[in-house]
């Protein structure tokens, strides 16, 4: 199987994103792709079915699980609580990562660490980079209770030869709004040549010299040629 050679901040479409787990990813939770290696889906966007969201700045993400499948006869997936087994008793998605989580927690396994990819538009996603699975719970939510799950930002797994913009913000997730108004200001192609091709997400001002991850203002579309070259001129 070959190596995983995303950058945070890259953006790429669904086949790109199967073809580099040799998957289909259908599901938003995929438990073990790889021996060592497990991928979530998530969607921050108004309308995403699930509450994500990213603390502490941008290095810790709190996924929420995933509920039971919608069949007919069965009752409304968001009335119940999120499932631990199925019916036949074997671990849900939700339980294997509880369980990784739980074990990496009380220090019986080194922690899963989890690729982390968010949609923007239809068929396209950004990588968030790769973060480890240190914490599970359950949270009560409009009364039933979901499975919540801290990743923590592996900055050991960075690749930091792929694009500029991982060597100067290597521990900061856009927000998603952000992410979402800039694909659409500049139009999904790079701001200096047109591209759309290999795109990455760049801020314009590094954040080690004051810029901001969670303003449009400072994050710009840029291809890998363009991002690299910017690399070159960093100080």
């Amino acid at each position: 199987m070959p190596e995983l050679s995303h950058a945070a901040g890259q953006i790429i479409s669904y086949l790109e994103m199967c073809q580099a787990w040799s998957a289909s990813l259908e599901k938003g939770m995929n438990f073990h792709l790889r021996p060592d290696r497990s991928v979530v889906l998530m969607s921050r966007r108004s309308n995403a079915p699930y509450r994500d969201r990213i603390e502490e700045d941008g290095r810790v993400l709190i996924y929420e699980g995933h509920d039971i499948a919608r069949k007919v006869g069965s009752p409304e997936p968001k009335s119940v609580d999120q499932p631990r087994l199925t019916p036949t008793g074997r671990l849900t998605q939700n339980g294997l990562f509880e369980r990784a989580a739980l074990a990496a927690k009380e220090g019986g396994r080194a922690a899963e660490v989890i690729a982390v990819y968010e949609k923007i538009h239809a068929g396209i996603w950004a990588f968030n980079g790769m973060f480890l699975l240190t914490d599970a719970w359950l949270e009560a939510q409009s009364g039933r209770k979901v499975f919540k799950f801290r990743l923590e930002l592996d900055e050991s797994e960075l690749n930091l030869e792929a694009v500029s913009d991982v060597v100067s913000e290597p521990t900061r997730v856009i927000p998603s709004a952000v992410k979402l108004e800039v694909w659409t200001r500049d139009d999904g192609k790079c701001v200096l040549c047109g591209s759309a091709e290999n795109l990455h997400y760049d801020h314009d001002v590094p954040y080690s010299k004051g810029g901001s991850s969670l303003t449009a203002k400072n994050i710009r579309l840029l291809c890998a040629r363009h991002n690299l070259a910017k690399s070159d001129k960093i100080e």
